[in-house]
């Protein structure tokens, strides 16, 4: 990486006092947050504002906001985003951390669908792959994400009065239990798969936000029976957790966990 110029560095460090949620700052305000020279602050505001990065605010006095071409660089951004192909990257760097299985799903109707795969370095993991299909309830992404639904539409996905399918013997099959576990998943953060798509699986999963904050996919980390320890399962918590607050961060998310 070449030398970092510093009248570039401060000029970013102007714009990014906004993402502590100002709406307008003031040349004073910027100069005592930054410990900037006044003069830096006053002409560094002067260029920004010239490019369109910065604007007078009209109903304060003296105040700036963000202008149009910030919102114009993070539209573009927007644009760009592929959600498969962060997906893979978060998945990977949480993969190396803890060596097993990550995935990321989708909600599509019922059911989810992996659109992202990191496969674990043992010899026993989960068998799995990107687009395979299976039904919410049954996985701790799905549930997840079932968790974060409004009522009504949970209610018109899984109907509160028809028997859900089993997949293993633990799966949950009634809508009224499957309510209950959700209502403690969504006060929590994280999902748990306990077999319940697969007899020799444990899963954990945690929701991934986008710029506006609504849930569009959700992070897991799936650990085969034979490797799964409770006094393991706050860190592969902890795990999942970060990797959908690092995948939510990279589509824009400014929240935290």
């Amino acid at each position: 990486m070449g030398r970092q110029v510093p009248a570039v560095a401060r000029a970013l460090d102007v714009l990014e006092l906004f993402l502590g949620g100002d709406a307008v700052l003031s040349p004073p305000e910027m100069t005592r947050r930054l410990g900037l020279p006044r003069t830096t602050v006053h002409e560094l505001v002067s260029t920004l504002t010239a490019r369109g990065y910065l604007v007078p605010a009209p109903d304060r006095s003296g105040g700036y906001r963000l202008g149009v071409r910030t919102y114009q660089l993070g539209s573009r951004y927007s644009e760009q985003l592929d959600l498969a192909a962060e997906g893979r990257q978060v998945a990977a760097e949480i993969a190396r951390t803890c060596d097993e299985t990550v995935h990321v799903a989708i909600l599509e109707d019922a059911d989810v669908i992996y659109i992202a795969k990191v496969d674990s370095t043992h010899a026993v993991r989960m068998v799995s792959a990107a687009g395979r299909r299976l039904p919410a309830h049954c996985t701790a992404v799905g549930k997840m994400l079932l968790a974060m639904l409004p009522r009504d539409v949970l209610d018109e996905r899984i109907p509160p009065d028809t028997p859900l399918t089993a997949m293993t013997e633990h799966s949950i099959t009634s809508p009224t239990v499957l309510r209950e576990h959700l209502a403690e998943m969504r006060t929590r953060g994280i999902a748990v798969e306990d077999r319940e798509s697969n007899p020799d699986v444990h899963c954990v999963a945690a929701p991934v936000r986008d710029s506006a904050g609504t849930v569009v996919a959700a992070l897991s980390i799936s650990v085969p029976t034979v490797r799964w320890d409770e006094q393991r399962t706050p860190e592969l918590e902890r795990l999942a957790v970060k990797g959908a607050a690092d995948l939510s961060a990279r589509l824009g998310h400014r929240g935290t966990p």
